[in-house]
């Protein structure tokens, strides 16, 4: 029989170069295919793409594994980053990473895979599970509860899965690094990814104002009293704790400051004082542009569970729908910073059932 071709999304990282290591040793016919989506640094000579091209060479050469290369960088500015600056303009904070996945990976790098490398499946480095139930593939958490990437994949279909492998979902990112480093992979212990998909770490003020000009404004307390001056609203987001710059202010007292609203008509930054301040809690939300995986949670009396954050703990919740693509979501423990323009992911146990993006927050008080 002949082998099934894998086309792996090979980043130059540990994640994916396993994942390679571990479908050749599953008898897949493996293949690599190298993304390159951004073009803007090069002139400056900081983007990190060429280290990464390398060492994805360098591991394809180790497994004796072809590397494809291919640049999406037209379709990412076009129908990620744009998207990303428009939220920034109107105040939300949008995560591009989930973006990122839903149009560079599951469409267009899948669909050159399949269509012109004749790949049977992709394969990328995410720490998350597929499991077919019957007839259905259902996305699951990675078991490696630090490295669980769902929330990120919440956009994908259904149909997809079917051709997508995550071989390192049922390992601990521990793991990946302990076989990487006993087979002597050079890229065993590199620094994971961070920063904003495909463009990396950043020094994201100055980043966003080479885009969008900040305009500068006033910071008042939540009884409307100026006290200190924002740099643009631009950079700022809800919750947020560190470099707002009242922090020496007379204002300042005993507790910390925290980025409670945005006012972007009047340009006004709105804080409060403490961690616990009840002003930074909600008990629901509202959320639109609403994908589920495989099924519609119409059954709002089983224990599914939302997180609106990456890192956040899942919380238990119920949910109502509503016109136009919407629901509203009741939390049965209130939730901090909810801010608009993030994704609310959503759970029923290890299932990722399915999510949307934030268009408001229910206020505790």
């Amino acid at each position: 029989m002949l082998k099934k071709k894998v086309i792996v999304a090979m980043s130059g990282g540990v994640d994916s170069s396993f994942s390679a290591w571990l479908l050749k040793k599953q008898n897949y016919q493996v293949e690599g295919l190298f993304m390159k989506n951004w073009e803007e640094d090069d002139i400056n000579n900081t983007c990190n793409s060429t280290k990464d091209l390398y060492d994805a060479e360098i591991i394809c050469k180790k497994l004796k594994i072809r590397l494809h290369k291919i640049n999406f960088s037209f379709e990412y500015w076009n129908y990620v980053f744009k998207k990303f600056l428009l939220e920034y303009k109107k105040g939300h904070t949008p995560n591009p990473d989930i973006l990122c996945n839903k149009i560079i990976k599951f469409k267009y790098f899948m669909n050159f895979a399949i269509n012109n490398l004749g790949a049977d499946f992709i394969c990328t480095g995410h720490y998350v599970r597929r499991k077919k139930i019957k007839n259905n593939f259902f996305l699951l958490k990675g078991i490696d509860p630090n490295k669980d990437q769902s929330y990120f994949l919440y956009t994908i279909k259904a149909k997809q899965l079917k051709k997508i492998l995550f071989p390192i979902g049922g390992l601990k990112k521990t793991e990946v690094r302990y076989f990487t480093n006993k087979f002597k992979f050079i890229n065993a212990n590199k620094k994971d990814s961070t920063g904003i998909c495909f463009i990396g770490e950043k020094n994201f003020p100055n980043f966003l104002n080479k885009y969008i000009s900040p305009v500068p404004g006033n910071i008042i307390n939540i009884n409307g009293e100026v006290i200190g001056k924002h740099k643009g609203l631009i950079h700022y987001t809800i919750g947020q704790r560190k470099g707002i710059g009242i922090g020496g202010s007379i204002y300042y007292k005993s507790k910390p400051w925290y980025v409670y609203k945005k006012n972007i008509k009047k340009n006004i930054l709105i804080t409060v004082q403490g961690k616990e301040n009840l002003y930074l809690y909600f008990i629901g939300l509202i959320v639109k542009e609403i994908h589920w995986i495989n099924f519609i949670p119409k059954n709002t009396e089983k224990k599914y569970t939302v997180k609106t954050r990456y890192r956040q703990k899942e919380v238990k919740c119920k949910i109502i729908f509503l016109k136009k693509n919407k629901i509203k979501v009741y939390l049965y423990d209130p939730i901090a910073c909810i801010t608009k323009g993030q994704s609310a992911v959503f759970y029923y146990g290890q299932i990722c059932l399915g999510g949307g993006i934030i268009e408001s927050g229910i206020p505790l008080i």
